[in-house]
């Protein structure tokens, strides 16, 4: 597919303000307030026209290869997406909490549903998506209390060197108060970055074991080499409904065994809309079962979101398991089609609602985390 809107970013010169022409996305930040006593620049898209210009002065920048170039002009572009929803008034000021959250799904639902607009490749979207989630740890992460699990996190997903550079831009590209402070923070960032990991790609860690025990225990040494003492498998299925994942199943679960939470539900004969907590505890029960055996299994449900991913995976490693995330997409016209075409139709808001809702794999989760997209394969 080619990547339609770095086209559109190259062609208008890296301006902002032509390239909402064609976005108007961008458009509707003109009408964000901030506060003033950190961003004397005015709204939200005064801001992040100056992120952008400031982004490629940078010599840096100009340095990297054009597909970098446009996608980190791209996230700086889409930096501050969020604020049009988490922006509101609190004691008089203007404030805009968890913004860098909610603009990775709003970035990511919106690529998704318009992917014809956008033209980007599932990697290009999910880089571009942590960009935004992420753009504003080179600021605060000193005060983290693990700073050094903040920034290894982090780059499993995206290089700290284009982060820096993202967030390097974010300081400059606004007039307030501690500016200065603000860009030594991120220079600080960048020095930590170099010699902790990360700076170029994911921290290499001695197996798969250790790097998820790294990620899910405290105080382990990123360098360690841990004996991996799993003894059996589990896969963890996720992704929206009609994604594929029963097809999967079919053709590559073997005879594995299959904790179905719709099978289940069907089964007990509990409503979509009903007994949610039901199906789940009865489906725990029979993962229970298994787990006690060390016995292999597929869980098949959508685990869209990562704390619900987080918990069941807890709860398999706690038995020995090594658990392997698999998750599955579809292009958004494919998906409709077949909703269309399903004998048990999702209504058009629900299915838009866990689109909203969808927070995609990170590679730091699991033992091991598989994407299939329309496109292939990605392992992680």
């Amino acid at each position: 597919m080619d990547s339609r809107i770095f086209e559109e970013i190259r062609s208008c010169g890296f301006s902002l303000d032509r390239l909402a022409e064609g976005y108007p996305e961008l458009c509707a930040l003109k009408n964000i307030p901030q506060n003033p006593e950190y961003h004397g620049e005015g709204d939200v898209y005064s801001h992040t026209r100056m992120v952008c210009e400031s982004l490629t002065a940078f010599p840096k920048w100009q340095e990297l290869p054009a597909g970098e170039q446009e996608l980190l002009f791209m996230a700086a572009a889409f930096h501050d997406i969020g604020k049009e929803i988490c922006t509101k008034q609190e004691d008089g000021k203007w404030v805009s909490p968890k913004h860098a959250i909610v603009g990775e799904k709003v970035f990511r639902r919106l690529v998704y549903r318009e992917a014809e607009r956008f033209g980007l490749s599932f990697e290009q979207r999910e880089t571009a998506a942590k960009l935004i989630r992420y753009h504003g740890l080179p600021v605060w992460f000193w005060k983290k209390p693990r700073a050094e699990y903040e920034l290894l996190k982090a780059a499993e997903s995206i290089p700290l060197r284009l982060l820096y550079l993202l967030s390097r831009a974010d300081v400059e590209g606004r007039i307030g108060k501690e500016a200065d402070s603000l860009e030594e923070q991120v220079e600080l960032f960048g020095e930590y970055a170099r010699e902790t990991g990360g700076w170029e790609g994911p921290w290499e860690f001695a197996g798969s074991y250790t790097k998820y025990q790294y990620f899910h225990k405290e105080h382990i040494w990123k360098g360690a080499d841990l004996y991996d003492d799993t003894v059996f498998d589990v896969i963890l299925m996720a992704g929206l409904p009609l994604s594929g994942k029963d097809s999967w199943i079919e053709k590559n679960g073997g005879n594995l065994p299959v904790i179905s939470l719709d099978d289940i539900r069907t089964e007990l004969g509990i409503l979509p809309s009903k007994g949610s907590g039901r199906v789940v505890s009865q489906a725990r029960e029979r993962a229970r079962e298994l787990l006690r055996r060390k016995e292999p299994f597929i869980w098949n449900a959508t685990n869209i979101v990562r704390e619900t991913r987080q918990k069941l995976v807890e709860l398999f490693s706690g038995y020995g398991a090594r658990v392997h995330i698999l998750y599955l997409e579809v292009p958004y016209g494919e998906l409709l089609f077949r909703n269309r075409k399903r004998e048990r139709y999702i209504p058009e808001n629900v299915l838009e609602d866990m689109i909203r809702k969808l927070e995609v794999p990170e590679p730091w989760e699991a033992y091991e985390v598989r994407i299939i997209t329309g496109s292939g394969e990605k392992e992680e």
